[in-house]
């Protein structure tokens, strides 16, 4: 690839890669029952695509406490990777091909997310996805998360792409805005939102990532 031509390319995690939303879902539940807390309605929309640590204080309530705060966040993260293991976890449809697809033609990608790095690694190896990637950005990374750019800013540097030449694959609004603050082309993936509540906010909407190749993604950067 020519330099002129190179792009980077970015991955938000969940609803990207994977879809584990109802594991996520049933770790806060099970973590508000340890805790006798109580989860206000329509928690989980609201708090998704962001940190725990924003979550716990700021959405639930629950404590602000910086120790409290990273003890509960801890543990439900803990409790996430104990329910994949109880029900698995598989890619989302297309994901592999398209990946493979970045490899052959050495497009450097990084995964930019606010979860956890152990989560991400535990479930690369599950998956075999090891060498597909070329970086990760996570929730151990970054001082601020998203709508923050932090994470993505970083990511586009680990690919050697400046923000103007990267394109980032989001499903959450706050993933969406991070990007569009970062400077970066948007990727809208239709699996959290319908195709018509995010299609006005990104460059291009998708279903699945291998609806794209590698001349659209080109062409989205470079016009």
């Amino acid at each position: 690839m020519q330099p002129e031509a190179k792009i980077g390319i970015l991955f938000d995690w969940d609803g990207v890669i994977i879809d584990s939303s109802r594991q996520h879902d049933e770790s806060w539940e099970r973590l508000a029952e340890e805790e006798g807390k109580s989860l206000p309605e329509g928690h989980f929309k609201a708090g998704f695509g962001k940190k725990n640590e924003w979550i716990i204080p700021h959405l639930l309530g629950w404590t602000a406490e910086p120790a409290e705060v990273r003890r509960l966040s801890l543990r439900k993260e803990a409790l996430y990777r104990e329910i994949v293991v109880e029900c698995g976890c598989q890619a989302l449809p297309g994901v592999r091909v398209f990946l493979e697809r970045l490899r052959e033609a050495g497009v450097p990608n990084c995964i930019g997310s606010s979860t956890h790095r152990e989560n991400i690694t535990t479930i690369l190896h599950v998956l075999g996805f090891e060498e597909l990637f070329s970086g990760m950005v996570t929730a151990e990374d970054v001082t601020h998360g998203k709508p923050h750019p932090d994470v993505f800013l970083k990511a586009a540097a680990k690919t050697g792409c400046a923000p103007a030449r990267c394109i980032v694959f989001e499903d959450a609004f706050a993933g969406i805005e991070a990007a569009r603050a970062g400077g970066m082309k948007v990727v809208g993936v239709a699996t959290t939102h319908e195709l018509g509540v995010i299609e006005s906010k990104v460059d291009r909407v998708v279903h699945r990532l291998d609806e794209l190749t590698v001349a659209d993604l080109r062409a989205l950067v470079f016009g």
